[in-house]
């Protein structure tokens, strides 16, 4: 279970949970679902984002994990905009140290290689790597772990895959180079997803959306709300109104200390918002503040 959170212990303790990932198995996906969730879950594994919220939205699976952004590739937009669009709720966050590797046929060499599979965040995790290859060609694909399967099973001697350790161990493949992430301080942060929200007292971070009019100071007046209620803001993302030219929607983390300085705060932001949104309260990841300091 997530050591994060007391009260998702509590929430998850139905074995054999069928959780919604993106990717197969050995993907990041999945090695955050099984530490938010626990070990003893099963993963229905989705080609796209999209069928991932989907598949919550509709009780294919219970729940859901998604990615919605990394250290180094930052925001995942199309994410933000699932999240809106679906109205499941966060439940709770996690965020994962990825460490990419480059894997192979066993026997295979670096200079065998002619070309290179993964999704394309994690190639645009490891580019500094790859240019001093330059002879090698970068194949975006739709999941690290679904490339590394398909140099297995498909035999491709001159070909390669991004991934993590478990996707080389369960598909058979040799790992020549390690930890080939540019930044080693690489984290993605998941999402976690119910169609429903899940109160307690343990929450201290809520994800938020709404939109502004076009006037001066609009966006400063409402962040003013926030640090003068104490209500610390650790993320803010703007993103396009489809239909409405220039007209932007506001993706904002939050996270407090006392929960009645979020509940004021909120309050005061409704005067001069529209369409606010609370996409979910829930519990900080702990663990990751806790690593980055240390």
């Amino acid at each position: 279970m997530n050591k994060a959170s007391i009260f998702v212990e509590a929430f998850f303790l139905l074995n054999n949970m069928k959780i919604a990932i993106q990717g197969v198995s050995g993907c990041f996906h999945e090695i955050a679902a099984q530490q938010f969730y626990g070990k003893d879950i099963t993963t229905l594994q989705c080609n796209q984002f999209k069928d991932l919220f989907a598949s919550v939205e509709h009780g294919t699976a219970d729940y859901g994990i998604v990615a919605i952004e990394n250290t180094i590739a930052g925001s995942i937009l199309e994410n933000y905009l699932l999240l809106k669009k679906s109205k499941l709720k966060v439940i709770g966050e996690i965020s994962l140290h990825i460490t990419q590797n480059l894997m192979v046929l066993p026997g295979t060499k670096i200079e065998d290689i002619t070309e290179v599979y993964s999704h394309p965040v994690a190639i645009q995790q490891t580019k500094d790597f790859f240019d001093n290859y330059t002879d090698i060609k970068l194949i975006n694909w739709s999941d690290t772990a679904s490339s590394a399967k398909k140099i297995a099973e498909e035999k491709l001697v001159h070909a390669g895959a991004i991934a993590s350790e478990s996707a080389a161990e369960m598909y058979g493949l040799d790992i020549i180079a390690r930890q080939i992430q540019t930044h080693k301080q690489n984290y993605t942060r998941f999402l976690a997803l119910s169609r429903s929200a899940v109160s307690s007292e343990d929450n201290n971070k809520a994800s938020i959306c709404f939109e502004l009019t076009h006037q001066p100071g609009s966006l400063v007046d409402v962040l003013a709300i926030f640090k003068n209620n104490n209500v610390n803001m650790t993320k803010i993302q703007s993103l396009p109104i489809l239909g409405s030219p220039y007209q932007y929607s506001f993706y904002v983390d939050v996270e407090w200390k006392n929960r009645s300085d979020y509940d004021k705060a909120l309050a005061n932001v409704l005067k001069l918002v529209s369409n606010l949104s609370v996409l979910g309260e829930y519990k900080r990841d702990e663990k990751f503040n806790y690593e980055i300091l240390n």
